[in-house]
């Protein structure tokens, strides 16, 4: 199948004299299902419509967007894959050189808040055009949100872009059905009923009816106690099952979300992924050296949707929804043989896996009818005990995976829920993980060890973390595989003290965990950790939470995680002197740094001290590390 016309003459060569939609993205144009663009407009394609993609488009010049002339019935706009702004910035707010979705992975293709300024330069040349606003940028912003980079409370993005409609979270159906009532010659007006959209009428339009009422725009520019409560009610009703309308005031208009689309059932998603994506990019970025994100997932198979971990700091649950949907497994062993046919694949599959690898279950019986709980997560800080635990569904695909010829191995890359693991009674899943399925290091996320951080995090203590460490270690020795667990660890999110920040140093310290990169909390709009950092206010307790926001005391914390770094060493000694743990300054073994050198006051050289930095190759515990005994060395010289 050949890729959707991406210019005007490819748009002749079809034979076309018109297009029916225009899809304007900030990403260059991959044609693979893990890119939302490329399944949007597939789907599309293949429900009968003519679609031109219109990529990364000169926001500086209309030329690009007068191209296709005014498409017959609209334009679909999104930033890409990831909000626009951190695709831009670091979390130090600086400039990144880098960008993964664009061909030749330079930054620059693409403008700062990209759905807003393509949407506005389609509002002025095309006026009386549909403009539906998607992807992840417009569904986090379509409330009031926080917005990191203005430290300021912007409006719902429907405002700023001047669009008709923001489609939130997974787009398929809501797309299908807004097409197919505007071909029907239907005005927008008429696809204001249609779930999983947003929409803004007059204050004076409104007809009052049942819904939750969120704080107003202004409200919660004024009140970090009203921004909270309407973090929360966001969230809330994010459900398919039970989510009702939200309305939240912005001036004389007023914003209406309708519930949440139904996630897309087996059926459907097999159907999404069997559609005939060219897994690849367009020839014309070949000379420019083609798209780097699509060679981590390039034979990667999505096989569900959902996550039901919830984390405070993560977008999922705001955008896709907690509720997990699988795809068949014949769906799966039919993607993985389209592969064989592939000259690039050379037997490897990088992934089975999504949000989180390894559900395929919806949390609990309950929630098919009653939806997923307001005020209970699944997972933390303990697991729920209506919770279903089971691997057998997905260690059957794995093992059909492992039997085709030409597939040489089947890795999970894209992370587990090791406490949804250690909650199965069955150790099955967990001995073939460890035999047949990790390349080396498997990743997976503790993000902290501090009680009191971990329960803002919304994530579970950290003793399941360290039983689940024993037993990967245990059964990795026995089958005498050189494996490493590689841990994810946030420094500065709400919550973390510059104590709990010296107590995740002293926990590397003792598990001999040295990071080689630190995360700091990336305040994104729409979760309930960016709500927190803004507010100081817990939504669920509505307690105060401590926040570090100082440059000062974020890069102690995060020095702190890599106190065995030489040119940390000076700000690490700072940071335990304000800590009150001057006792961790000295030779002694249980202590993080040495005293300054008056020789060497900043490389950290001083006599009898040697760096452990890069001690430790892959990141994670090391087998052969000398610092800390390793417990688990009678069970690597033990042959199987």
């Amino acid at each position: 199948m050949a890729f959707l016309p991406m210019n005007i003459k490819e748009v002749k060569a079809r034979g076309w004299d018109e297009v029916d939609f225009v899809y304007v993205m900030g990403d260059s144009y991959v044609d693979h299902p893990s890119f939302g663009a490329a399944i949007i407009t597939r789907v599309l394609e293949d429900c009968g419509y003519k679609v031109a993609v219109l990529s990364q488009p000169d926001w500086k010049n209309d030329a690009d967007f007068l191209q296709f002339g005014k498409p017959r019935l609209g334009f679909f706009v999104t930033a890409g894959n990831i909000d626009s702004m951190v695709a831009h910035y670091t979390v130090a707010k600086r400039k990144r050189s880098d960008d993964a979705y664009t061909a030749g992975g330079k930054n620059g293709k693409r403008p700062d808040r990209a759905v807003t300024v393509y949407s506005n330069i389609i509002r002025r040349l095309y006026p009386d055009s549909v403009i539906i606003i998607g992807g992840l940028e417009a569904s986090l912003r379509r409330f009031a949100h926080y917005d990191y980079w203005k430290n300021a409370v912007m409006p719902s993005v429907l405002f700023d872009s001047k669009a008709d409609i923001i489609s939130y979270g997974m787009g398929e159906l809501q797309t299908i059905e807004m097409a197919k009532r505007l071909s029907e010659g239907y005005p927008v007006e008429a696809l204001y009923d249609i779930r999983g959209i947003c929409y803004a009428v007059k204050t004076s339009d409104y007809v009052p009816k049942t819904v939750v009422e969120l704080p107003s725009y202004e409200r919660v520019c004024e009140s970090k106690k009203d921004y909270a409560i309407a973090a929360r009610k966001e969230l809330e009703e994010a459900d398919a099952v039970r989510g009702k309308t939200l309305i939240q005031r912005h001036g004389n208009f007023i914003l209406i979300q309708n519930p949440p689309m139904q996630p897309l059932d087996t059926k459907q998603l097999d159907y999404v992924y069997s559609l005939p994506y060219e897994r690849w990019y367009p020839q014309c970025y070949e000379k420019l050296g083609g798209v780097p994100g699509i060679q981590e997932v390039l034979f990667s198979i999505t096989h569900n949707r959902g996550c039901f971990g919830a984390c405070n700091f993560c977008s999922l649950a705001f955008h896709q929804g907690r509720a997990v949907t699988v795809r068949s497994k014949q769906s799966v062993i039919d993607e993985a043989k389209s592969f064989l046919n592939d000259k690039r694949f050379k037997g490897y599959i990088s992934d089975v896996g999504g949000p989180t690898a390894n559900f395929r279950l919806p949390s609990c019986e309950k929630q098919k009818k009653a939806g997923l709980c307001k005020s209970r997560k699944c997972l933390a800080p303990t697991p729920c005990p209506n919770m279903q635990v089971s691997h057998t569904e997905y260690l059957d695909i794995l093992r059909e995976l492992r039997k085709l010829d030409g597939i040489k191995k089947v890795f999970i890359r894209s992370g587990i829920r090791f406490d949804y693991l250690m909650e199965d009674q069955s150790d099955e899943f967990f001995e073939e993980l460890v035999k047949y399925h990790i390349s080396g290091q498997l990743r997976v996320a503790p993000e902290h060890c501090s009680a009191a951080v971990l329960d803002r995090m919304g994530k579970p203590h950290i003793e399941t973390y360290k039983k689940f460490c024993d037993k990967f270690y245990k059964l990795t020795g026995r089958m005498s595989k050189d494996q490493y667990i590689v841990p994810y660890l946030m420094s500065s999110h709400p919550g973390s003290t510059l104590k709990d920040a010296v107590e995740l140093a002293l926990f590397c310290k003792r598990e001999n965990i040295h990071p080689k990169q630190v995360q700091d909390f990336y305040p994104t709009p729409g979760t309930i950790s960016t709500c927190m950092f803004y507010t100081g206010i817990d939504p669920y307790t509505m307690k105060e939470v401590y926040v570090p926001k100082t440059e000062e005391e974020k890069s102690m914390q995060r020095a702190l995680l890599q106190y065995f770094i030489p040119e940390n060493k000076q700000k690490v000694i700072k940071a335990l002197i304000k800590a009150g743990r001057k006792d961790l300054i000295g030779y002694d073994s249980k202590c993080l740094v040495q005293p300054m050198s008056n020789q060497n006051n900043y490389k950290g050289n001083n006599k009898g001290q040697k760096s452990s930095y890069n001690s430790n190759k892959n990141n994670s515990r090391n087998r052969n590390g000398k610092q800390t005994k390793d417990k688990f060395a009678k069970y690597r010289r033990k042959k199987k």
